[in-house]
Formats: structure tokens, sequence, C-alpha cells
């Protein structure tokens, strides 16, 4: 055994190793927060390219970071590339089923060209993930809305003599103009 002196410098070099340990980890989760924080502030910036750019660079690093992922996807979609957006939030869906942000996104992307069907599966997706995510509750509405117009639309053009479905259209309609942003 060694002198009590020696036990003592012993555990102190064996708690400052520890605190440094401690003190890495918290800087190293600092300094991703302050990733993700920069990329959110160029997306909100608009500023693409330089977004994109510090996305790619981390997810070369870390290329199943779900969290740069998802903002990789918001660029790619800011920057007019709405199918490169949608297979970056496909993949990202199945590597991470149980996260509900890529499917409601994907959801939206969806929805924004009319493909409603497909829409309201990954809406299910992320319901069933969280079932408590208020937005894609709240999209989920709009798509029920959506293919509600389309149904009374089919229904018109199937007996265009019947005004009813043409006043269930206009009134749906109505609804989601009255509750858009």
């Amino acid at each position: 055994m060694g002198s009590p002196d020696s036990i003592l410098l012993a555990r102190m070099q064996s708690l400052l190793t520890f605190v440094l340990s401690c003190l890495l980890l918290a800087f190293s989760a600092s300094a991703k927060a302050d990733i993700y924080s920069e990329v959110n502030r160029l997306v909100l910036a608009e500023q693409w390219s330089s977004a994109q750019s510090q996305a790619e660079k981390h997810l070369k690093t870390q290329p199943t970071d779900p969290q740069m992922r998802l903002l990789l996807s918001r660029i790619q979609d800011g920057q007019g590339q709405a199918a490169a957006a949608m297979a970056t939030l496909q993949t990202l869906s199945q590597s991470f089923p149980e996260l509900p942000e890529p499917h409601n996104n994907l959801a939206a992307l969806l929805a924004r060209q009319n493909r409603y069907a497909e829409a309201l599966v990954s809406l299910q997706a992320a319901i069933r993930a969280r079932p408590d995510y208020a937005t894609a509750l709240e999209n989920l509405g709009d798509v029920y809305l959506a293919l509600a117009i389309e149904a009374y639309q089919n229904a018109n053009r199937a007996m265009p003599s019947q005004p009813r479905t043409t006043n269930k259209r206009l009134a749906v309609e109505q609804v989601l103009k009255s509750s858009a942003p």
C-alpha cells in the first residue's frame, strides 16, 4: 500500500480526470448545440448555401444525426429541391421511425404537391410515433379537409346536377381559407 499522501494524490488525479471528462462532454454538447443553432439561424435568414455547407460539413462526421438531417431537408426545400427534401425525410423516417417530425414534414411536402393520400399515411405514422403531436394532428385535419374537397369535386363530376356537393365543397374550402395563416 502507498502512503496516505500518494493515495490522496491518486484520488485527486482520478477526480480531476473525471471533472475534465465532464467538462469536455459539456463543451462537446455545447458545441453541438451551437452548430444546430447556427444552421437554424441561417435557415431562418434564408441563407441556404451557407446553411447547406454547415449542415453537410457536420453530416460528414456524423452522417446519421437525425436533427441535422431534418435541418438539411428544410434547406433542400428552401432551395426548391422538394424531391431531395422528400428523399432525405423518407430515409430519415426509415432510420428513425419513432421520430414524428420527419413523417410530419414529409406529409407537408406531399400535401403541397396535392398527394393527400400519401400525406395521410405519413401523418398517421407521425401520430403513431407521438399521439400528442399537435402540429401533425392539425395537419391531419387539413389533409382530411383536402381529401373531402377532392371527394366533393369527384361527386360533382359524376353527378353535376347535384348542387349540394358543390355547396359542401365550397363550405370546406371556406373553412380551409379561414384557418390559413
